[in-house]
């Protein structure tokens, strides 16, 4: 009888060590996908960051190549550094797309400029950077589809049972997303055929 009992007490501690085991290994499991996520969002952003560091970069020799052009047209290039300027300040992922918005509605308005001189379109210097701006216009475009790919799939995470609990052990909360204002989605026209 003390043997059973014995017996009883051996299964009902190896139950409970199989139920312990399985659990943690659930937690540990969830916990380094939750790490991978929020990596995967931080080197996105990074990639964003960059791209951006590459466009600030080639907006003042833009500008300087214009100006030789247009210098009567100041107003135009106080805000193109103003907006440089907050950008290359920005901290967060708000402050960024904000600067960023900012920057390229500055931008449409130099590219409108550029219509009032002919030379300037022909310019070779003038159409290496603007190909080179392009192209990073591109980049950027990659990699904040990117970066908003992971946000999607970390929010998702956090937010989903039960994968919720151990992001909220872990004090992980919801990335903000990169997005553009309506107004900076719509791309000026400008016609160098003229």
């Amino acid at each position: 009888m003390a043997k059973r009992g014995l017996v009883s007490i051996l299964v009902i501690v190896g139950i409970i060590i199989f139920l312990l085991v399985i659990c943690s290994g659930w937690y540990i499991s969830t916990r380094n996908k939750l790490v991978t996520l929020e990596e995967s969002v931080d080197a996105e952003w990074a990639e964003i960051d960059n791209q951006l560091k590459r466009r600030i970069d080639l907006i003042p020799n833009l500008v300087a190549t214009v100006k030789g052009f247009a210098a009567h047209e100041r107003e135009v290039f106080t805000q193109i550094a103003e907006a440089r300027s907050k950008l290359a300040g920005a901290q967060t992922v708000g402050e960024t797309a904000q600067g960023y918005n900012q920057l390229q509605s500055a931008l449409g308005r130099l590219l409108m400029i550029v219509e009032r001189y002919p030379d300037l379109k022909s310019n070779q210097t003038f159409i290496r950077l603007q190909d080179e701006l392009a192209g990073t216009e591109n980049r950027i475009a990659v990699a904040r589809k990117r970066y908003n790919d992971s946000v999607r799939r970390f929010n998702t995470k956090i937010r989903r049972f039960p994968s919720s609990t151990v992001a909220n052990m872990m004090g992980l909360e919801k990335k903000v997303y990169f997005e553009i204002e309506e107004a900076a989605r719509e791309v000026p026209t400008v016609d160098f055929g003229s």
